[in-house]
Order: structure tokens, then C-alpha cells, then sequence
């Protein structure tokens, strides 16, 4: 293994995350829709994470994380950096567990993810929205405060949280030929897809990605992480860059990145809330839109997708803007 690259979590560190969440995050549904398996020509099974506590997956990562640390690590506190769900979720897990928590947010970031942090009695710092500026506060706060950083993606006990959801799919949909997750920083794509090929040697991975942020597609392609894109989505859960260890793990696991535009991502979203009457923010949607935009690919195939996330600021729904 390249040495630049931080240790890999194992499939038995999903496992024991799952332990350790166990009495804090919810397992969520499995839904099926016979009208959008017949719009999509294939079989689909809906990981529902837009139902988790704080409202995404990101509880999964963020409580494992934060309940695999020792009292000394957390005694000053705990930093993370986040566009809103990660920031939420830490929030959260940080009050379970007593322990104060900072977030470092981007300007821009959606109202209801940012009421969500506060919420959750998590301290807010704004920084420019900007990968290197969120990384660049976030190093400050931990050097003149001691916090413990957990990071959004780049760590290995948030990572085997995400791997949560691939159990929980599998053990519901166990002959599954697909998988398919977002990927942003790719912590929820690199955990999911370590799990479902520990689980199901043969199945496909995808990460569906929007065309407007497409760093990982183009790291996967050059064989190094793409930092340098300046992203122009709707989906803003999916403007992060990958990491190396989000990076190792996608190379050693994921079939390829699926690129979507916008238009698709929205008209995905408007179909799962008038199919499955659920509340699904645009970088949830990604996955449906990915398959809907290449049915070819999935035709008669059982498919599983990862709605990632439900926190949709009401006032800025992405088909009223196209209006």
C-alpha cells in the first residue's frame, strides 16, 4: 500500500461499528415503487438514510466515530468541518455523548442543515466556501483549542459507520446485482462499497456523482486525488473532493462513477417525492437519476440505492429555480 495513504478500515471495523451505533442510529427501510420500477425497466430497492436521525447517513459515520473515542480525546471538545448533514450529525452524536462540538460551515451552506447544527447545541464558525478555506478554519480551531477533528470522510471509524448502510441493505436485499451510492468526499461510496463486496463478491458498485462536481470521476481516472475543481451543483452534500483514503478505497472496490447533471438530479428528486411520497435533497437523488439516465446499464437488474439524504430547504427546491 502506497505509504502517503492512512490506514484502511476492514470489513470487521463495519461490524463493529454497527455494534456501537446500534443503540443510537435507527435501521431504516427498504422501499420498493412498482411504477418506478417500470419507468426505470429494472428492479429497485430504496435505502431510505433521508429517515435516519439528523435527517442523513451521516449519523452512522458521526457516532461511531465519536463513541469509539476514549474520555482523553474528547475532553476539549470536537471539531468538524461540513456543508450541513455531517455538521448535523456530529452535533448530534456530540451531545449523546456530552461532549461539546464545533462546525466549521461553508457560506452557502442550506438554512435548514445549518438550523439543524444549531439545534443540536453545536457552536457554528462560517468560512468561505471553499474546500481549502473549510480546511484551512478547521486546522485553526484545532490548534488553538485542542478539539479532536473528526472529519466528514477522511477517517477511518466515520468511514466504517457509512459501511453500516451496506449490511443493513443486504441483509433485507441479499441478491442485489447493483449498488449504487452518491460520492462526495466519498466516505458513504468507500464504506458501502468495502461492505457489499466483503458481503457479495460479485456485485457491481457505482458512485453516482454530479457532472458539475465531477473530481472523483477524474481521480479515478488519473490514479490521484483531484483537488483543484471548483464544483457547480445543486447538489451540495456532493461538492467535497476526495481524500486518500476515500481514494484507495474506491479504487480497490467501486465498478466506476456515474456522471449526472443537474436537471436529471432534480427531476429524480420530484419523481421520489411523488412515487414514495418521500422527502429526498437533490445529492439523495443522484442514485435514481444516474439509473433513469442510463437504463441500458440496469435493465432487469435488481438494483439497490442509497437515498443518502432528506434535508431540503423548502424555499429553494431545485424545480421551482428551473422555473
Amino acid at each position: 500500500m502506497n505509504a502517503a495513504v492512512p490506514p484502511l478500515p476492514h470489513f470487521d471495523d463495519i461490524l463493529n461499528a454497527a455494534a456501537r451505533i446500534a443503540p443510537h442510529a435507527r435501521v431504516t427501510p427498504l422501499l420498493r415503487s412498482r411504477s418506478l420500477d417500470d419507468i426505470a425497466g429494472c428492479s429497485l430497492h430504496f435505502k431510505c438514510e433521508n429517515l435516519q436521525r439528523s435527517g442523513a447517513f451521516k449519523f452512522r459515520g458521526a457516532c461511531n466515530a465519536v463513541f469509539a473515542l476514549d474520555d482523553a480525546a474528547v475532553s476539549r471538545g470536537i471539531v468538524t468541518q461540513s456543508s450541513g448533514n455531517h455538521g448535523a450529525a456530529l452535533a448530534l452524536a456530540s451531545r449523546l455523548r456530552g461532549v461539546p462540538a464545533t462546525v466549521v460551515v461553508p457560506e452557502g451552506a442550506p438554512a435548514i442543515k445549518l438550523a439543524a447544527i444549531a439545534a443540536q447545541g453545536a457552536r457554528i464558525e462560517r468560512c468561505a466556501p471553499t474546500m481549502a478555506a473549510r480546511t484551512a478554519a478547521t486546522d485553526t480551531l484545532v490548534e488553538r483549542t485542542g478539539a479532536h477533528l473528526v472529519h466528514p470522510f477522511d477517517d477511518r471509524d466515520v468511514i466504517a459507520g457509512q459501511g453500516t448502510v451496506a449490511l443493513e441493505l443486504l441483509r433485507e436485499a441479499p441478491d442485489l446485482d447493483v449498488l449504487l451510492a452518491p460520492v462526495g468526499g466519498g466516505g458513504l461510496l468507500s464504506g458501502t462499497s468495502l461492505a457489499a463486496k466483503t458481503l457479495r463478491p460479485g456485485i457491481t458498485v457505482y458512485g453516482a456523482e454530479p457532472a458539475g462536481a465531477a473530481d472523483a470521476h477524474a481521480s479515478l481516472r488519473e490514479g490521484r486525488c483531484i483537488t483543484d475543481m471548483t464544483a457547480r451543483t445543486v447538489c451540495d452534500g456532493l461538492r467535497g473532493h476526495l481524500a486518500p483514503r476515500t481514494l484507495a478505497l474506491l479504487q480497490r472496490h467501486v465498478d466506476g462513477i456515474l456522471l449526472v447533471d443537474d436537471d436529471a438530479v432534480a427531476a429524480a428528486m420530484r419523481l421520489l417525492w411523488e412515487r414514495l411520497k418521500l422527502v429526498v435533497e437533490p445529492s439523495g437523488a443522484i442514485g435514481l437519476a444516474a439509473v433513469l439516465a442510463d437504463r441500458e446499464r440496469f435493465a432487469g437488474r435488481q438494483v439497490g440505492i442509497v437515498l443518502s439524504g432528506g434535508n431540503v430547504d423548502l424555499d429553494q427546491l431545485p424545480w421551482q429555480a428551473q422555473a
